[in-house]
């Protein structure tokens, strides 16, 4: 399929899908306690960029949520894929740090809240653990399994040809492992922002995922709604713009 076509049918089931959300709601076919119209989220939007909620500005909100997990999304991408790469090189590394990755990854990251809070305090540090180590186990074992799908036959000739260690992993390692490396950072992100509601459940006071939180306990849905829409709207454009980078960095991908 060509791409305009791919983007104008995802326009048109964007456009149906809000459509029908504002008829339902408008005819009240939903209790507008549990579906808030889109005109009324968009009249909340307006009074929030305007005085802002619980005293703080709408754009801080976003700006808070966007740091905490930027910040976290770059640590467990810069130590996750080199020691995801390393253990895909090598067994041992793997039998000595495997079953402690695959030990945490499953684990749901609001099981570890109270630890990180006694570790760490109800700062900031606790928000980015949490962060963190949802992003970053998921690096590790994507890495590792772009690692270990590499043709043994193209290590081989690159030995033959007396490439050291090192050239190897520069010249054929990395650069075959590149694309699934994108894909894995693809998934860890989205892994990462979804933990951002349970980071900010530590004693927070700012931020997208406390602003859900908060206002569900008022009830206030049309908050909730709007929350909930920008937190999936900005975890689509961070997709977008790994996408864009991986056209643009690793343009051989899905010709070989």
């Amino acid at each position: 399929m060509k791409l305009g076509h791919h983007v104008a049918i995802s326009i048109l089931s964007v456009a149906l899908f809000l459509a029908l959300w504002q008829i339902a709601a408008s005819r009240q076919w939903v209790d507008p306690l549990l579906l808030p119209s889109l005109t009324d989220i968009g009249l909340t939007t307006g009074e929030l960029l305007a005085d802002g909620y619980r005293q703080v500005p709408l754009w801080q909100h976003i700006a808070v949520s966007l740091a905490r997990a930027l910040g976290a999304f770059a640590v467990a991408i810069v130590i996750g894929i080199p020691l995801g790469l390393m253990m895909g090189r090598s067994d041992a590394l793997t039998a000595v740090l495997g079953p402690f990755v695959q030990f945490l990854r499953p684990l749901p990251k609001i099981a570890l809240i109270p630890l990180a809070v006694v570790w760490l305090g109800i700062g900031e540090a606790s928000k980015f653990f949490l962060i963190f180590i949802a992003t970053f186990l998921s690096v590790v074992v994507g890495a590792s399994a772009a690692a270990e799908r590499i043709s043994a036959s193209r290590i081989r000739v690159a030995q033959t040809l007396g490439a050291s260690r090192h050239q190897i992993f520069l010249r054929v390692v990395l650069p075959d492992a590149l694309p699934e490396l994108f894909t894995t950072v693809r998934l860890s992100i989205g892994i990462g922002w979804t933990s951002l509601i349970a980071a900010e459940m530590v004693a927070a006071s700012s931020g997208l995922g406390w602003m859900v939180i908060n206002a569900s306990s008022y009830l206030r849905t049309d908050i909730v709604m709007l929350g909930i829409l920008l937190l999936g709207g900005i975890g689509y454009l961070l997709d977008l713009f790994i996408l864009g980078l991986q056209r643009l960095l690793v343009p051989w991908t899905g010709k070989e």
